[in-house]
């Protein structure tokens, strides 16, 4: 027996004193790569004894650089990119028509008094006079006023913080709150298979063991001797301490505690009837002499241990990479047998491929025996010294295979349909896992990632490496962009393949509108890849505190179908932020040409000061609350994303804006001219500076601000639809404020006097100014019926910006380049007007009170939402200053004995 034979030669101290999964793929849990840092322990429970020394080379045999550090701080995000060129143009646009209407007032004004009127500036009528100049100087600053988007970082930042309160529901916790948006325009999202794409619940479900292929639990007492002693004893023992079954006490499944591929053979083990934990209290951690910890680079996990004759070395990891480590092989009566390379070939085609296609993921477990002295088996190792277990290629070779199995991890039965919605909505959903081809494919397929009638491309690390690597072994990018568009599984790769595919499909312009990768990650490795990618979404479970660091959004239950929800909010969000300025911008053109042209025509505003800051807190603050608290639907699903270049006014956005302002313009210069005729009232154009408010001009202003709420309406529905009430009944807050609003205006306009400048109206004229308010929305459908390709394409190029690139560049870089125009000065002073500081900067309305050397380890780029920080103190247990994974706190207290 091997208990028996087993000679325990003394204790060493394990200076670790942890317990973490050992054997795992890359989509369990993973640790820290050697090629990172080969000095650096993984942090296993055998840290005292193990080593991360390892062949780091890729495919083809040349050395694989570490991955970048990712910069501190990304680049824009899509929206934010997109609204500071906005604003900038809607900026000089509005400051252009401003000073134009200010001069031609003036002008107007002093040619009719001085040149035409012959009067002279004298003493007496100074006060006059400089009365008038800034009454048109007054007017000129309403019509920038009213032209500049001061709402914009208000709905930006309401639809955000909404979005993110929310998304909590929906099992996103959002750490940086401009992803919300960029998810929106998401076009890849790369996921991991384990726990994200399956339920990370495995099983062992079949065996190969002594020559025979077992579909079900084989009886243990069947087995030789042999097989018995070992596979318990190889189970057991080369496993994290930390890995273990724990019975449900209401009768229900065990629950799988530390790694799931090393609950499952532990559950193998169980399911023969036998004990692991017995073997672990025989067998302490301070009695493993060494332990060769798994990673994404060796795939295998190996332990040593001493006997009563030398040591005896296990191993389990990938089959295909255990098995050609292994020389021998036990038969079906425990005789150890050569196992040739035909051999290996055979066991791969007939065991390992079909378990594959089955979906199972394939552990080979295998031993070897270090004797002092004579040999007793013909596998057995002599040695008269002590073995150098640093040399790792030396020691684990030449093994004894024992068993391969299959595990099998079952796909999330909501996973298929939620991958469906990502395609209709133009996303390409690529998985990205340490499995092997067969595997990946297999549950690739079952999830729907893989369709048959496709031409798609299934790959592995190795052969990926081998063909975006140029002669020089860089990565090239003409040769990545053959590759990546037909890729769909990137099958046993490691985190560095997952940071170059991130970044090449990021940096590839093969498509117009540039791809928003979002990526799922939970290992520590996955740190450069989370940060590189647009949206980074960490696992909530099973995901490492520097994964979790390094993203974006981090999924509170680890599933694909958290992340089509997080699609829908920032479709939401964007198209939220698109509404308003659909809004906003006809309230602006309608505004300002009244403005001007009422300037140019009859020397005067219709519209006065104090009514268009009125019709600007409607469009604003109002309109901002009423139009970003809209629920997501899944008609966002139903469209291709944005990307990244295209214009922020789309076509249709823009047919409604013009179409709108012809209406209204209409309306509103007929009631001018023809309204006193009509209403049979006194006419308000020619009064005095003085003259008291008239119905004439009450009229306009309130026929104006019907149209603007009935068009507030129309704003709902940015791509075209006729049903512009779908949905209302969903969002309260959007009916309460627009009849709030109402009502304020009937208020305001009876009883307002000189204040508002307006005089109560009749119940007709009420009716009328109703009735030509209800009319926006009649138009509305008949504007919706002009085909959207009548709008030249010409007309929205422009809100591009110069290059695609420009949204690319850093914000201080921007203005760097500016600068050199010149144009600094005038930049940032249309951008103080703007507030767009605030918008760049929205997340500042969720910061706390912490100080800023505990966040030295976070993104740059924004700060924790306040729902992240409330989250990290929950878990900390602390009132008010959470210490993060690598505060100075945490690394002290590390340290400390």
């Amino acid at each position: 027996m091997l208990p028996s034979r087993l000679w325990l030669t003394g204790s060493q101290t394990n200076t670790a004193g942890q317990t973490v999964p050992l054997l795992t793929s890359d989509a369990d849990v993973k640790v820290d790569l050697g090629s990172i840092n080969p000095e650096v322990p993984t942090g296993n429970s055998h840290n005292s004894n193990n080593t991360n020394a390892v062949n780091n080379k890729v495919g083809n045999g040349e050395p694989k650089k570490p991955p970048p550090q990712a910069s501190a701080r990304k680049e824009k995000s899509v929206l934010q990119a997109k609204l500071t060129r906005l604003a900038i143009q809607i900026g000089y646009g509005g400051t252009a028509i401003a000073v134009a209407t200010v001069l031609i007032l003036i002008i107007k004004f002093c040619v009719k008094e001085f040149a035409i009127n012959k009067n002279e500036w004298t003493s007496d009528k100074t006060a006059n006079y400089i009365e008038h100049f800034v009454k048109h100087f007054i007017i000129g600053v309403t019509v920038l006023v009213v032209a500049v988007p001061e709402g914009l970082p208000l709905a930006v930042t309401l639809s955000l913080a909404y979005s993110v309160r929310k998304m909590m529901d929906d099992n996103n916790l959002v750490r940086h709150l401009d992803a919300c948006e960029t998810m929106g325009n998401a076009t890849a999202i790369c996921s991991d298979k384990t726990g994200t794409l399956t339920t990370n619940r495995m099983t062992v479900v079949q065996s190969y063991i002594g020559g025979v292929h077992y579909k079900q639990v084989p009886n243990f007492e069947t087995l030789a001797a042999n097989f018995r002693e070992l596979i318990v004893w190889g189970i057991a023992i080369n496993s994290g301490y930390t890995s273990r079954i724990q019975l449900s006490d209401d009768g229900g499944l065990p629950a799988q505690l530390g790694n799931k591929t090393e609950c499952a053979l532990l559950g193998f083990v169980l399911d023969m009837k036998q004990s692991y934990e017995s073997v672990r209290q025989e067998v302490t951690e301070e009695h493993l002499t060494k332990v060769y910890t798994f990673n994404s680079v060796r795939k295998s996990m190996s332990t040593v241990i001493p006997t009563n004759k030398g040591y005896r070395l296990f191993t389990k990891g990938a089959s295909e990479i255990v098995l050609k480590k292994c020389t021998h092989i036990l038969d079906c009566k425990g005789q150890v047998l050569p196992f040739s390379p035909e051999d290996q070939d055979k066991i791969v085609k007939t065991v390992i491929e079909p378990m594959a296609s089955d979906g199972l993921r394939t552990i080979c477990l295998a031993y070897k025996d270090f004797v002092k002295g004579e040999s007793e088996g013909v596998n057995d190792v002599t040695f008269s010294e002590e073995p150098d277990w640093e040399e790792e290629g030396d020691i684990v070779k030449g093994l004894t295979c024992l068993l391969v199995v299959g595990i099998e991890d079952p796909v999330r039965p909501e996973v298929p349909n939620a991958i469906k919605k990502c395609q209709r909505a133009g996303i390409c959903v690529r998985m990205v896992t340490g499995d092997n081809v067969n595997t990946a494919r297999s549950i690739a397929t079952k999830c729907g990632i893989l369709d048959p009638n496709e031409d798609f491309l299934v790959i592995d690390g190795k052969e990926f490496n081998k063909r975006i690597l140029d002669e020089d072994g860089e990565v090239s990018q003409e040769l990545f962009d053959k590759v990546w568009p037909k890729l769909r599984v990137l099958a046993r790769s490691s985190p560095q393949d997952k940071y170059v595919l991130v970044k090449g499909i990021i940096d590839s312009k093969m498509s117009t509108a540039r791809e928003v990768v979002a990526v799922t990650g939970d290992g520590t490795n996955d740190g450069p890849a989370l940060k590189k990618a647009d949206v980074g979404f960490a696992m909530g479970i099973s995901g490492t505190d520097v994964a979790k660091e390094a993203s974006d959004i981090i999924l509170t239950d680890d599933n694909f179908t958290s992340i089509v929800k997080a699609v829908m909010w920032g479709r939401n969000v964007y198209d939220s932020i698109a509404k308003f300025l659909q809004f906003q911008l006809t309230v602006n053109v309608v505004a300002v040409l009244v403005a001007f042209l009422g300037a140019c025509i009859i020397d005067d505003s219709p519209l006065r000061a104090i009514q268009m800051l009125w019709v600007n807190l409607i469009m604003d603050t109002l309109a901002s609350l009423a139009l970003a608290t809209e629920l997501p639907s899944e008609e966002l699903l139903e469209r291709k994303p944005y990307g990244r270049t295209k214009a922020l006014i789309s076509r249709t956005m823009t047919k409604n804006i013009i179409g709108h302002a012809i209406y209204q313009l209409t309306v509103i210069f007929c009631l001018l001219f023809l309204g006193p005729q009509f209403f049979d009232i006194d006419s308000g154009i020619g009064g005095d500076i003085h003259s008291p408010p008239t119905q004439h001009f009450t009229i306009i202003f309130n026929t104006f601000v019907m149209m603007t709420l009935c068009n507030e309406v129309n704003a709902r529905k940015i791509h075209g639809q006729r049903n512009i009430l779908e949905g209302l009944q969903r969002n309260p807050v959007f009916i309460v404020i627009w009849i709030g609003t109402f009502i304020a205006q009937i208020v305001l306009v009876q009883v307002g006097g000189s204040v508002f400048y307006t005089k109560g109206l009749t119940l007709e004229q009420w009716f009328w100014c109703i009735f030509l308010g209800i009319g926006d929305l009649i138009w509305g459908q008949l504007v919706t019926t002009v085909p959207t390709s009548a709008i030249p394409k010409n007309v929205c190029r422009r809100l591009r910006g110069r290059h695609e690139e420009d949204e690319e560049v850093d914000h201080d870089i921007m203005m760097e380049e500016e600068d050199v125009g010149g144009r600094r000065g005038q930049i940032l002073w249309v951008r103080g007007l703007t507030r767009l500081q605030q918008q760049i900067r929205v997340v500042n309305a969720f910061q706390m009170d912490l100080d800023t050397s505990h966040l030295d380890s976070y993104d740059k780029r924004s700060r924790p939402s306040l729902i992240s920080l409330q989250s990290l103190q929950a878990k900390s247990g602390v009132s008010k200053k959470p210490m993060l994974a690598s505060s100075p706190e945490v690394e002290e207290s590390r340290s400390s004995p």
